[in-house]
């Protein structure tokens, strides 16, 4: 996204003269930054003709001719996040901005769907835009794509293969596309950083930048030990990069420990429950946007299995923030290593009670607000993309951790 203007509400990527792959000459670390700084310079300028010998499969942008081949990684990218970064909920924004703010919308693409090739408009040579002669309908949908992260120019570059060298058996020539360009500059938190972290003088809230997850890592421990992001995200090399909207994956990086200040209870008595929620294995904040919102609860149920009035409790950890993206509220967010601890504390009303302690994920908790927010207000022509959103937010949270303990 351009760092000058207030970013999409939608999120919680030259021809390269670069080392030829069949010189197994590694890559020193200055040679790899060059490459990223080149690599991921936005949006990535128009593939042109490829060659002439090469078949339209070859030619393809699209994820479904790479998968082909790679069906694996295809897979595992329609289930990700990345295929869905030009989903209803920015397409949605994006239908009447781009005829509005055409400057402000293309900044969104940046990161959304980063290919010249998916952007309806480009700047014009005299001022203002004009229509994109290379623009397809049908890769913008895809969101970010294989090519947006393997393709430039039509070359192919990658990572190194498993066992760390860069040279191909064969000569190029004789491979499809010509082989592809490996360095180690894909297994670097680096190769993420462009669309995962604001620059210092990007759009920020209370002195702190709205997107801030590569800094986040970079203080951590996981830094320090040589943790990327790529391997908690691309575990095996897999293409899912999953996060908070994951139980799975959030469970693997957050634990809870629940503890109480007595084995029984009377009527009368007065509870006292913590429930601490300790951020230990995620390698930045956690959440580390203000989308999500994690809700750490406790209540009183009864016999009939309804929430005694007045007993439920709640503590927030996220980074709170009004829908206009004006003022933080709060944030209460856990570093990697820190934890919060909740203290339960309610005097039992009556016999067969039960008491339920939970951590609840909201992944898309500010999207709800704001798409509730722009419907009522006006969507537009985007007002069907938008209330299909809104459905997917509202249906995206899981419940992390929960305890029913019978008290009497």
């Amino acid at each position: 996204m351009a760092p000058s203007r207030r970013p999409l509400l939608f999120l919680p990527f030259l021809l390269l003269l670069l080392p030829g792959a069949e010189a197994q000459k590694p890559w020193t670390e200055g040679e790899q930054l060059d490459f990223l700084r080149r690599h991921w310079s936005r949006p990535v300028s128009p593939q042109g003709k490829p060659s002439a010998r090469w078949s339209p499969l070859e030619a393809s942008l699209l994820p479904e001719s790479c998968g082909t081949c790679h069906p694996a990684q295809l897979a595992d990218w329609k289930e990700s996040l990345h295929a869905k970064s030009m989903g209803p909920g920015v397409k949605g924004q994006l239908v009447e901005m781009l005829a509005s703010d055409t400057d402000s919308a293309l900044g969104c693409y940046a990161c959304h769907a980063p290919l010249s090739e998916q952007q309806e408009k480009v700047a014009g040579r005299k001022g203002g835009f004009t229509p994109n002669a290379a623009f397809d309908a049908r890769l913008q949908v895809k969101g970010l794509t294989c090519a947006a992260c393997h393709v430039r120019r039509h070359q192919r570059f990658g990572p190194p293969k498993r066992d760390g060298s860069l040279a191909s058996e064969l000569p190029r020539e004789r491979l499809p596309h010509n082989g592809a360009t490996r360095t180690p500059a894909f297994l670097r938190a680096e190769f993420c950083r462009d669309c995962h972290q604001f620059p210092p003088d990007g759009f920020a809230l209370n002195g702190k930048l709205l997107e801030n997850t590569y800094a986040e890592w970079k203080a951590s421990p996981f830094a320090r030990a040589g943790v990327q992001c790529q391997d908690c995200h691309m575990p095996d090399r897999r293409h899912l990069w999953r996060g908070i909207h994951d139980a799975e994956m959030v469970r693997s990086g957050v634990s809870v420990a629940f503890s109480t200040d007595r084995a029984s209870y009377a009527v009368g008595d007065t509870l006292e429950v913590t429930l601490t929620v300790i951020n230990e294995k995620v390698g930045h904040s956690f959440p580390t946007y203000v989308t999500p919102r994690v809700v750490v609860s406790g209540e009183l149920i009864d016999r009939s299995g309804r929430v005694v009035a007045g007993s439920r409790q709640e503590q927030i950890i996220g980074r709170e923030v009004t829908l206009d993206l004006t003022r933080e509220l709060f944030d209460t967010r856990l570093a990697p290593g820190e934890s919060a601890t909740f203290r339960y504390r309610q005097r039992l009303p009556g016999a067969g009670l039960t008491l339920r302690v939970a951590v609840t994920v909201y992944p898309d908790h500010f999207y709800v607000g704001f798409f509730e927010a722009l419907l009522a207000g006006g969507a537009g022509k985007g007002t069907a993309q938008v209330r299909e959103a809104l459905r997917a937010a509202r249906s995206s949270s899981f419940t992390l951790y929960v305890n029913e303990v019978p008290l009497t």
